[in-house]
């Protein structure tokens, strides 16, 4: 039997007063005044409504309700003598002629006070996600997410992008992660992967005809968590164009992404068309990173040349770089601190010094800086109550520790983060290829989708040795906003001559590329047009929208650092005859 109601618990108004309203929604207070004066507080999803209890016989029934039961509430609207100006209802009250038990709460502890979930551990809350849930502050970035997830379909459509879903169950292929692997009952020992993203479907759907493609795609990985990803799954607004560059790319997110994000946005500000290119190379020289937050006006400056040789032992033989943070008044302790954090961060040392009120070099390593004061003055442009903080390292090291210098110092200095805004910005141009860490050999950087900036002939003058690999770019591209990476996406390499050519710099052959893709190489081989694609996070999005600092706020029900659902059991065990039936044996792993 369905439960009616006349309105919701948000909804009632000065206007309704005299009418007669059936109310139904979660029991979350009961105040007592006295043998018959009470107030009840009810809660539904769209807000809550004070009930007023003026007998002795309602309060005992009211009495015997545990609170977070379900309830309904028959009875009058009246104006409340005490109005509360904090909420939509505030106006009114409900006298109760009668009040209905409809799933009562058998506890009279709860795990935490709703309306304080978020002060609770994360385990208890993951735990009794559906409590959690019920606090309006949580819940608000539920609706949100629909909200935003709504807008962005409305204008992917609007701009006459299709949208199609592509499959869960796949080929495992590799992609830079770890699969998830589904063990396949048909066929003993093959085994399904589900999708780390849509890329190979989404370049076959252009090769089949389909214009402009997106999707809202799940994405599984089997990555650690991390504050801005989750482990497990993912989802992504994954859109592909057809006979497209990536101009065309550019304008449709940026028409898309800037409207949605100042409409919905804890900020009411953000970056108009068109976005801030900047090129890879130029980004970890000039910010010390690939994800750059531009809502900050510190930059990095290479101070090799002048402090590489001050007789200060880290600095010998290393790349040393430079953050000046300008208008300094905070104290030693402070920086002290603040490279206490920094250190966390790059696992790595800053080193510091500052220029006084009377335009000295003091503190920190000012006794090796001091002697050579007019040549780091005048590279640096210092002047009084400049602070300067250094790295120093191989070159990316000392990029990827100033930057971390960028951020921390910028965050933490009051005037040098313009905060209350979303700052996007394009990286371009990355490196094609990189020599790998553990092989020592030329290996791709990123993506071996992507098209080499130049195309075949730039792959073969590296392979003739007229120019260095390192050298080459790809067009492919980031997008980041307020120093979060959104997106990677690319121009694809859609012809199979350049590809192969591709592979081979980093010694595969056209046997490796068929059978490592064989789906795609096939089809480019069909006629495939050129085209391009991005996939911007979608979970990514909705927590800098909702100011949230961790990814998991965001997500209806996450799993916790260790990709584990507590309220659900999983990952969890199975039968013997599960396994048997999908052709599997367990084995015991020493810890």
């Amino acid at each position: 039997m369905m439960q009616s109601r006349t309105h919701t618990c948000g909804e009632l108004r000065l206007a309704n007063a005299g009418e007669q309203v059936t109310l139904v929604g979660w029991m979350e207070n009961v105040r007592e005044v006295g043998a018959n004066l009470g107030f009840l507080i009810l809660r539904d999803f769209y807000g809550t409504t004070q009930i007023v209890i003026e007998t002795e016989e309602m309060m005992n029934t009211v009495k015997e309700i545990t609170k977070e039961s379900t309830i309904s509430v028959t009875g009058v609207v009246r104006e409340r003598s005490n109005k509360n100006t904090k909420i939509e209802t505030g106006e009114i009250e409900v006298v109760p002629s009668e009040v209905k038990v409809l799933g009562k709460c058998r506890y009279r502890e709860l795990p935490f006070e709703i309306n304080h979930s978020r002060e609770a551990d994360e385990t208890t809350r993951l735990k009794y996600r559906f409590l959690d849930l019920r606090n309006p502050e949580v819940k608000k970035n539920i609706v949100l997410r629909s909200q935003v997830v709504a807008a962005l379909r409305q204008s992917m459509t609007e701009h006459g992008f299709m949208e199609i879903t592509t499959p869960i169950l796949t080929a495992s292929s590799p992609e830079g992660a770890r699969d998830y692997l589904v063990p396949a009952r048909k066929h003993p020992g093959k085994f399904y992967a589900l999708p780390q993203a849509p890329q190979q479907f989404k370049q076959l759907l252009m090769v089949s005809g389909i214009d402009r493609y997106f999707q809202i795609a799940p994405c599984f990985r089997d990555e650690d968590a991390r504050g801005d990803r989750s482990p497990g799954e993912f989802y992504q607004l994954d859109m592909e164009m057809a006979f497209a560059t990536q101009d065309d790319v550019f304008a449709v997110c940026e028409d898309v992404l800037p409207p949605i994000f100042a409409k919905y946005g804890t900020y009411n500000r953000a970056s108009k068309s068109p976005f801030v290119q900047i090129p890879y190379l130029e980004a970890m020289e000039k910010y010390g990173s690939d994800k750059p937050d531009l809502r900050i006006d510190l930059t990095v400056q290479d101070v090799t040349a002048e402090l590489g040789g001050c007789g200060f032992e880290p600095f010998a033989d290393e790349c040393v770089k430079a953050v000046v943070i300008s208008d300094f008044h905070e104290s030693r302790k402070f920086i002290d601190k603040t490279l206490a954090d920094v250190e966390v961060v790059a696992g790595a040392k800053g080193y510091w010094f500052r220029m006084d009120e009377n335009e000295e070099i003091v503190g920190g390593i000012s006794k090796f800086v001091a002697p050579i004061k007019d040549k780091v003055v005048a590279k640096l442009g210092l002047k009084k109550d400049d602070l300067v903080v250094l790295s120093a390292g191989k070159k990316l090291a000392a990029q990827k520790t100033a930057g971390v210098i960028v951020k921390t110092f910028g965050a933490a200095v009051p005037g040098h983060m313009d905060k209350e805004q979303y700052s996007f910005c394009w990286i371009v141009d990355f490196p094609m290829y990189e020599i790998g860490e553990e092989s020592g050999e030329l290996e791709f950087c990123h993506n071996p989708f992507s098209m080499p900036s130049g195309g075949l002939e730039t792959l073969e003058k590296a392979e003739r040795g007229e120019i260095d690999p390192l050298s080459i770019t790809a067009d492919q591209y980031d997008l980041v906003c307020n120093g979060v990476e959104l997106s990677s996406g690319a121009v694809r390499n859609h012809d199979p001559e350049i590809m192969i050519k591709a592979f081979e710099l980093v010694r595969l052959g056209e046997d490796d590329v068929k059978s490592k893709f064989p789906a795609l190489y096939n089809a480019f081989c069909y006629g495939a047009p050129p085209h391009a694609g991005i996939a911007p996070g979608v979970d990514r999005m909705i927590m800098l929208l909702a100011g949230e600092d961790t990814i998991r706020e965001i997500i209806p029900f996450p799993m916790n650092k260790n990709a584990q659902d507590i309220l659900m059991g999983a990952p969890g065990e199975v039968t013997e005859k599960q396994l048997e039936e999908l052709h599997i044996r367990t084995v015991d792993v020493e810890e």
